[in-house]
Formats: C-alpha cells, sequence, structure tokens
C-alpha cells in the first residue's frame, strides 16, 4: 500500500513566516481594478440580498420593488464601470 501525502513546506512560528508567498499576494493594478469595480460589486450584493429576501416567501410589492432598484443600480454601475473602461482606452470599446 502507498501512502498518498502531500507536499509542503514546514510551517514554524518563526518572526519571518509569511502565509503566502510575494506571488500570491494581489499587485497594486489588480488592488486598484477592484477599487474601481467596488461599487458594481456592492450593487450585485445588495441584488442578491433583495433576492435572497424573497427565495421562502411570496414576494410583496416592497419585495418587488426592492429587487427592481436594486437591478437598476446594477445596470447603472455597469454602465458607469464600461464608461471608464471605454473612457481609458482612448475611447475604443
Amino acid at each position: 500500500m502507498e501512502h498518498i501525502v502531500t507536499v509542503q513546506g514546514v510551517v514554524t512560528a518563526s518572526d519571518d513566516w509569511t502565509p503566502f508567498a510575494d506571488f500570491m499576494e494581489p499587485t497594486d493594478a489588480e488592488l486598484d481594478a477592484i477599487e474601481q469595480e467596488m461599487p458594481l460589486i456592492l450593487a450585485d450584493v445588495d441584488l442578491l440580498d433583495a433576492q435572497i429576501i424573497t427565495l421562502d416567501r411570496t414576494p410583496t410589492e416592497l419585495d418587488t420593488r426592492r429587487i427592481r432598484r436594486a437591478r437598476h443600480r446594477v445596470l447603472v454601475e455597469r454602465r458607469t464601470l464600461a464608461n471608464l473602461t471605454a473612457g481609458g482606452m482612448g475611447g475604443v470599446a
């Protein structure tokens, strides 16, 4: 019988140990892209929250309005992000 083991470095409690290698950290450009997309991410989360609320019940008029507003906000944020991205490329979409 052969034993299957994971291959990994030994973890010790030294001061220089970090949980991730440097190449696993996001770059400044990636962090900037995430920050630029954050309004859209938050709008998507709000839409999901509104939809989750209605999973176990019949949506009320208030729920329907909340979902409609959340969808509208997602579309607005997508448009804004698309315009920012297109503007950064010299107007080429």
